[in-house]
Formats: structure tokens, sequence, C-alpha cells
């Protein structure tokens, strides 16, 4: 398997992870230091992941919209797609369009994240086309 394919993989892995609510299998996608950066700002990877420990962060579904694109750099990919997905947060049911650009780092044979970014899907206002 190529390195492209095997980073689709591994996003797909890690979103069956974020469904199944699982935080210790969804750490192990993760070095360390990774962070999320949003709308919000930045989550670190105990926050983000003590956030679905105790339930206060559910996830419902999590899926690609678009084709993922992935780039490889030596020892780093980089991963992009559209993803949409729901879920629950602190009792509050929530939905997500976004952008989501996913920066792995291989560290001896293995691939981590190391940064997510997510940005919001804006609706594509398609008179601009006609």
């Amino acid at each position: 398997m190529d390195n492209k394919s095997e980073i689709a993989e591994l996003a797909l892995a890690w979103a069956e992870a974020i469904v199944a609510n699982d935080a210790a299998a969804i750490g192990r996608f993760m070095a360390d230091e990774w962070v999320i950066v949003g709308p919000d700002g930045a989550t670190s990877k105990t926050d983000f992941l003590a956030s679905v420990a105790s339930g206060d962060l559910t996830h419902d579904m999590m899926r690609a919209a678009s084709e993922p694109r992935v780039e490889i750099y030596g020892a780093t990919a980089v991963y992009t797609a559209r993803v949409v997905n729901s879920g629950h947060f602190r009792g509050q049911a929530f939905t997500a369009d976004e952008w989501t650009t996913d920066v792995f780092v291989r560290r001896g044979a293995k691939w981590q994240c190391v940064l997510s970014h997510a940005t919001p899907a804006a609706k594509l206002d398609t008179s601009d086309f006609e």
C-alpha cells in the first residue's frame, strides 16, 4: 500500500473511533502534542479526549463529503476533505459541515496526527455561475 492510501485509510479508521466515542482508540491516532484548531480556538489532545471520556462530546456520524486530498512530503502527510458530522456537546445536539485538514508525521513505522484544523464549509451561492 502506498503512503497516500495508508493515510486515507488511517483517516477513515480515526473517524470510526470518533463515532465509537472511544477516547483511548481516538488517542492512538494523535501525537501527544496534537491540537485541533477551529473557530473557537485551539484544543489540546488532553482536553479533547477528556471531553470524549466524560461524555461531554459524542459523535453519532462522521463521514467525508468530498474525495480526500492527500499529499506526502517526506515523513509528513497532509489530508484534506470536506467532512460532515453530528453528535452532542454538553447536551446540545450539533451538526457540522466542515473542511478539515489533518497533518500526520511518520514516527518509526507509525503515522500520528500532530494538527487538525476545521473550517466551517460555506454554502455555495450558485447564482454567481448563472
